[in-house]
């Protein structure tokens, strides 16, 4: 939901502004997928800040206790904050810059726009995270679309087992 605010009566009469500010009440979504099996987990939380971040890494490592897992992020403020609680079983691999491509979850954000999200207008914020969260959930749901979403080849050709 947007809130339009008319900066021309802050100003005096004798100067003219046209300009509108928009602003937006944000919802983020943060996802996290294996290529090799097409198991993902996703969580829609209020900020992108390092203590959400930190939310959703321990909610991965709750999900995947026996596992340990090497996650690819991009260099984020949020993802390299010192602040950042990363589980035991968690090791973060971070993305050269400006290659968001070499992604698998940035796959799944085009999914979830194309699915999710086509040609649409939403009345608010609630009807927004209730569509997100179904399109979340139908990915989480199905494996195998996932992994033929997110699995190329030079990912799943690469050896799970750590030395």
């Amino acid at each position: 939901m947007a809130e339009i605010i008319d900066l021309s009566r802050f100003f005096a009469r004798s100067q003219k502004i046209n300009k509108k500010i928009v602003s937006y009440v944000l919802t983020e979504a943060y996802a996290a997928v294996s290529p090799h099996d097409g198991q993902m987990v996703s969580l829609i939380l209020p900020q992108t800040n390092a203590g959400c971040m930190s939310i959703f890494l321990q909610e991965t490592s709750h999900r995947f206790p026996d596992e340990q897992i090497l996650m690819i992020m991009d260099k984020a403020a949020w993802h390299t904050a010192g602040t950042l609680q990363i589980p035991d079983n968690i090791e973060i691999f971070p993305l050269l810059p400006y290659s968001p491509e070499l992604n698998p979850t940035e796959q799944i954000w085009d999914e979830v726009r194309e699915k999710g999200f086509k040609n649409e207008i939403f009345n608010s914020l609630s009807l927004v995270e209730n569509r997100l969260c179904d399109t979340l959930a139908d990915l989480e749901s199905d494996p195998c679309r996932v992994q033929s979403i997110t699995g190329w080849e030079w990912i799943v050709s690469t050896s799970l087992i750590a030395d």
